[in-house]
């Protein structure tokens, strides 16, 4: 391992870089950071270092600073021979004196500290062990950009960096993480070696939850904006990738929570041109021509952000327009009765507009000699860019390694598919893109995704469609009543809110009346009630008494679930740090000024659809 960690009494962190022989020094709350060829002077090592993998990066909160680092790893992979790890484990440590039995923490510093758990909790955070491999940018730019720089798009712990940066600039310390998902596999196919990853990296930018982060922002970032490279290598040293990208519909649009199943479609009344142009520029500057595949319902619920994401895309600059093709694709009409095979028909749409099967990245490493570079890119959405996005992209990742399976000799004939001639490698890749599914999935929604059995094994079932259903259950469950703290763990481990100077008073102070407040706790302890009564009856079940005491515990659910269902913008779990783009937050005072309630409701432009009131 590279480096090994000691704390000092004083609250003092040193660490040691095996490979370069330098020390790091952390010292004073954080405040005071040195980089020398020698232990530090005026420190005495107390007790045996420990081993780590990665030093995550640096956080200060409200009162402390804290030092986050990744204690234990697993290498799930490699490219060009550079291994790939996941962090397993962490450890946070304050960078005050631990000379006092415990750091000076209150109610507030411990609520960040939660946060700042769940999100390192949850996350699945990739890195190139020795920083020997550039996790955050596509080979095509490794190979073909000079002195290419660390994309801040993908660095997920770049805020957490940034006190060392400027002693840092060798990156002896710093280790460059992502957020998504990493494996690779070797294996011998048809006779022949090859190796094949799958890799995901997840954008800094409108980072978030489900239905805290939908649509655009004025500075043309997408939510749920996502990078999967897939990359091919051959036995004759020749290395291939193709990049796709998902992302939110680029307009202004949200789903308001209100505990109902279906949230409160908005699409905001404020043009979105500018900020649609934004994202579209930077695209095509980045990838080249642009494929968009929209594979949202045209009728019902959905065809709001459909017929938006059309005019939107009309309204493109002509210059602009000539890069940006646009495809439709009614998934779920195309592919009802569990088809999803007919994707090919996507596939064939794509084809007659240009779109290509040697549209990729391909370099001979015996030479250094470029062979191909890919031009376009196909950006593929739905509702939340994940669970038809998901099968979309697996099975275009699978039309473009049949091609390349035949372009580099590995198969001779493109009628046969791969999954006949090698069954466990089409394993392995089934596999790796269901994984890929469930972890990108897993970040925006809480839930692994959907549809996930046809991505795993080439057909969907009836058990799939069960878990599906459970899966569904579950995030809505997430999505309102427990993902604000989720969206709060983002936008505090990504430096969106700086505590120590964004925090006046507590955000999680809940100025609700105290009726709202234990309103669900009254609920589930008379629901106990009348499963104890079941359970243990006193006499008959069916006495006057036991009858009456039924009817009441359930009449008080019932009005309550009533009352629950009318007023749900005061039951969901709203983010408390950084305000929504679509909701205002209000105090309520009585006649004397004390806060007695909050009132919270759409801003003006976001009331133009539904007339739903909270």
């Amino acid at each position: 391992m590279v480096f090994t960690h000691s704390a000092i009494s004083d609250g003092s962190h040193i660490f040691h870089n095996n490979l370069t022989n330098k020390y790091l020094l952390l010292s004073n709350n954080g405040n005071t950071v040195e980089i020398s060829d020698n232990f530090p002077s005026g420190f005495t090592q107390e007790s045996k270092p420990e081993v780590i993998s990665c030093i995550i990066g640096i956080i200060r909160l409200k009162i402390s600073s804290y030092v986050i680092l990744g204690t234990s790893h697993t290498v799930t992979g490699s490219v060009l021979g550079n291994n790939i790890a996941s962090i397993d484990k962490y450890k946070i440590y304050s960078l005050a004196s631990t000379q006092s039995s415990s750091p000076n923490i209150n109610s507030e510093e411990k609520k960040y500290l939660d946060l700042l758990n769940k999100q390192l909790h949850n996350a699945t955070l990739f890195f190139s062990i020795n920083n020997q491999y550039d996790l955050t940018n596509s080979l095509q730019k490794q190979f073909t950009v000079q002195n290419s720089k660390i994309d801040d798009r993908f660095w997920w712990n770049k805020y957490l960096c940034e006190p060392l940066l400027e002693f840092d600039s060798k990156f002896e310390f710093i280790t460059p993480i992502i957020y998504g998902y990493f494996k690779s596999h070797s294996t011998i196919f048809n006779g022949r070696s090859l190796e094949f990853a799958l890799l995901t990296r997840r954008s800094t930018s409108r980072a978030g939850t489900r239905y805290f982060r939908r649509g655009i922002d004025i500075d043309g970032n997408v939510a749920n904006f996502n990078e999967t490279e897939q990359i091919f290598s051959t036995d004759s040293n020749r290395v291939s990738s193709i990049l796709q990208i998902r992302g939110s519909v680029p307009v202004f649009w949200a789903e308001v929570n209100d505990l109902k199943y279906k949230p409160d479609l908005q699409i905001s009344s404020q043009s979105s041109r500018d900020a649609t142009v934004k994202h579209f520029t930077q695209q095509v500057a980045l990838y080249g021509d642009i494929y968009l595949v929209n594979l949202v319902n045209q009728k019902g619920y959905e065809e709001p952000v459909k017929d938006a994401y059309e005019n939107a895309v009309q309204s493109l600059p002509r210059q602009l327009k000539e890069h940006v093709h646009y495809i439709y694709f009614d998934f779920h009409h195309e592919c009802k009765g569990m088809k999803f095979n007919r994707i090919s028909l996507l596939v064939d749409h794509l084809i007659k507009l240009g779109y290509t099967s040697d549209d990729y990245f391909e370099i001979d490493l015996n030479t250094r000699q470029v062979v191909s570079l890919q031009k376009n890119i196909i950006r593929t959405n739905c509702m939340d860019c994940l669970d038809r996005t998901n099968v979309v992209q697996g099975f275009v990742g699978r039309w473009f390694l049949q091609n390349q399976l035949l372009h580099e000799g590995y198969l001779t004939n493109l009628e046969v598919p791969f999954a006949k001639i090698d069954p466990q490698f089409n394993l392995f890749f089934q596999n790796f893109w269901a994984d890929n599914a469930d972890a990108v999935s897993c970040a925006y929604s809480g839930t692994g995704a959907l549809k996930t059995d046809f991505t795993r094994l080439g057909k969907r079932t009836y058990k799939g469609n069960f878990d599906d259903l459970c899966n569904s259950l579950t995030r809505y469950y997430k999505n309102n009543l427990s993902d604000g703290s989720r969206q709060d763990s983002y936008d505090l481990f990504l430096g969106k809110y700086k505590p120590y100077q964004d925090s006046i008073t507590s955000p999680f102070v809940d100025k609700r009346p105290p009726y709202l407040q234990l309103l669900p706790y009254l609920m589930v302890t008379s629901f106990a009630i009348l499963l104890v009564l079941f359970y243990y009856p006193k006499g008959s079940l069916l006495s006057l008494k036991n009858l009456t005491l039924i009817t009441l515990v359930v009449s008080f659910n019932l009005r309550n679930l009533q009352y629950i269902f009318k007023n749900g913008y005061q039951f969901v779990d709203w983010p408390k740090l950084v305000p929504l783009d679509y909701l205002k937050k209000e105090d309520v005072y009585d006649g004397n000024g004390k806060v007695i309630g909050v009132k919270y409701e759409k801003i003006d432009q976001f009331k133009g659809i539904s007339k739903k009131k909270n």
